[in-house]
């Protein structure tokens, strides 16, 4: 297992009046033009690609990745809709002097990135998506996929999460010895372009780092997500204005191809690229084009002003 370097800064900021905190990592140029990376379910601020921590610093990017409610250095704490999301990622911007930002957004970090774009359209320059949720309720809807468990789930989980996720907290606290075979085990039961990601050291280190510091203090985020991906998300897709990019493995076996179709077709300004071969986690491996093409749509809205 490589070592994998710590963020530049990373701690926690003050949200909803003080009463909630948001953990963040930062990482590449502290004055550089803002990239905010939204993490998987599960997961927390450190699940950035190493490649796109390194690329970040090479193309004068600071890239933050941020925990959300009840995982890492964030409280725990349940939003009504996917749209609550954006007035704690306000906060977190004031607090760290960004103005206009990017924004990527894995798996289940997808719907709150669309959130935080259709809340912020004159400060979200654009949007990147690997293999987002899509919506399970509503006039966006689309069946199939994991969520289809995941909607059977949720009253369970709206009701147990956060005694389920207080009990995993403690387990990942002994759970180092155990962590690197569990990924293990994850990958040989997961479609191949998954498994060749999760053989190369750098990805292995990543997750496994994520894991044991995001889930040291509090697991609940990934339950609380559950239970609101459930739910109606407080906002029509087809009102998200901003530039949108969403990259999709057409062998992905969570969320199926056909679902990032569907969204991107709903979105006024969007291109879905499809990645041939590809599963869920394999989409990591084009984190630093994926930053590329933000910043070209970034380049060409500068220059259009």
């Amino acid at each position: 297992m490589i070592d994998i370097a710590r963020p530049k800064i990373e701690g926690s900021i003050a949200v909803a009046d003080g009463d909630r905190r948001i953990g963040f990592a930062e990482y590449g140029s502290a004055t550089g033009r803002a990239i905010i990376w939204l993490h998987g379910t599960p997961g927390a601020r450190r699940q950035i690609p190493v490649e796109a921590r390194g690329y970040a610093a090479e193309r004068g990017v600071r890239l933050i990745g941020l925990d959300r409610p009840g995982v890492g250095s964030s409280t725990p704490h349940r939003y009504g809709t996917i749209a609550d999301f954006a007035p704690d990622l306000e906060s977190v911007l004031e607090a760290l002097g960004i103005d206009e930002f990017a924004i990527i957004g894995l798996s289940g970090g997808g719907p709150y990135t669309l959130g935080v774009a259709h809340a912020m359209p004159d400060r979200v320059v654009a949007a990147g998506i690997l293999g987002g949720v899509a919506p399970t309720v509503g006039p966006d809807r689309i069946p199939g996929g994991a969520m289809k468990l995941g909607s059977f789930l949720a009253p369970a989980v709206d009701v147990a999460g956060s005694q389920i996720g207080q009990v995993l907290s403690i387990a990942l606290r002994f759970a180092r010895p155990i962590a690197e075979p569990a990924i293990t085990v994850y990958g040989r039961f997961s479609p191949e372009a998954d498994r060749e990601l999760l053989a190369r050291p750098e990805f292995r280190a990543m997750f496994l780092n994520d894991l044991l510091h995001g889930g040291r203090r509090a697991m609940e985020a990934p339950f609380a997500d559950v239970v609101v991906f459930a739910k109606d998300w407080g906002f029509r897709v087809s009102d998200v204005g901003v530039p949108v990019r969403w990259w999709h493995g057409d062998h992905d076996h969570i969320i199926p191809y056909a679902h990032g179709q569907h969204v991107v077709s709903l979105l006024p300004d969007a291109k879905l690229f499809e990645l041939a071969g590809e599963s869920h986690l394999s989409t990591l491996h084009m984190a630093t084009d994926i930053i590329d093409e933000l910043l070209a749509i970034w380049d060409q809205s500068r220059a259009l002003k």
